[in-house]
């Protein structure tokens, strides 16, 4: 397991997200290893879920497409072990209460710490219920990452306070997915977290291309994207593994020299 904290030792991040198991787990092994390749500070996976709360259509249908082909959290897990010795970056699971209540807390966050994973990101669990899992985390040294929206207000520097690992910045309202436009004042919800903590903040929701990715990273410690690189996953399919290196360099070299 690596600490989180590495991801921003000497530059902003970038952190790529992934659907694990789309298409397949043997792509799911190569994609990761050409993320970290490719410049990527941290990655982001997530486990595949039939109710995806907070997923536009393109991280649903990859979702779809990764349970149809038979991903469970057993073997997305057991892919993830195979490739951790080559892993010298972060991991982190993106998921819901759902999966982690029925495959067990404690089990699943012991699971994580066997595997390499540092962190999980859970949306469906609100900061003021957070203990439903703090406890299992902290027995097995999983970083607990909150999110916050721009209409968490004055929420945001209570919540940046306890965070862990790094702060989730929303930058837009709704569901993930490609947007043309950050409309949101992201700057300002990355001051209000700064003034209270030090923990690093990263933008997410709708970044998709170079230019978006460079202005976002000049107002934060790092920037996520999701569904630019599932799409490119989704139209590719097994032969994604370099469309997706050479989105994912220019993204992390756009970041880089913000």
């Amino acid at each position: 397991m690596i600490d989180i904290k590495e991801a921003f030792k000497t530059r902003k991040a970038f952190i790529p997200f992934i659907t694990g198991g789309d298409p397949d787990l043997d792509t799911t092994k190569k994609v990761l290893l050409a993320l970290q390749d490719a410049g990527a500070d941290l990655v982001e996976i997530g486990i595949p879920f039939s109710d995806p709360m907070a997923e536009g259509p393109v991280i649903q249908d990859a979702d779809e497409r990764a349970l149809a082909n038979g991903c469970t959290t057993d073997l997305l897990m057991d892919a993830i072990a195979e490739i951790a010795p080559s892993m010298h970056i972060p991991m982190v699971f993106m998921t819901y209460m759902n999966p982690i209540y029925t495959y067990g807390k404690e089990k699943f966050m012991q699971r994580c710490k066997e595997i390499g994973i540092s962190g999980v990101i859970v949306p469906d669990v609100p900061f003021e219920e957070r203990a439903e899992l703090s406890e299992a985390c902290d027995k097995y040294g999983i970083a607990q990452i909150a999110m916050v929206a721009p209409t968490s207000e004055e929420r945001i520097q209570t919540i940046a306070k306890t965070s862990e690992g790094f702060l989730y910045c929303v930058s837009s309202l709704g569901v993930t997915g490609v947007r043309n436009e950050i409309t949101s004042d992201v700057g300002s919800m990355v001051g209000k977290a700064h003034e209270a903590s030090d923990i690093p903040c990263c933008i997410g929701f709708g970044i998709s291309n170079p230019e978006q990715a460079a202005k976002m990273a000049a107002v934060s410690d790092g920037v996520i994207s999701g569904s630019a690189i599932v799409r490119i996953v989704g139209e590719h399919g097994k032969d994604c593994v370099e469309p997706v290196r050479e989105f994912v360099k220019s993204m992390a070299d756009a970041v880089h020299t913000a």
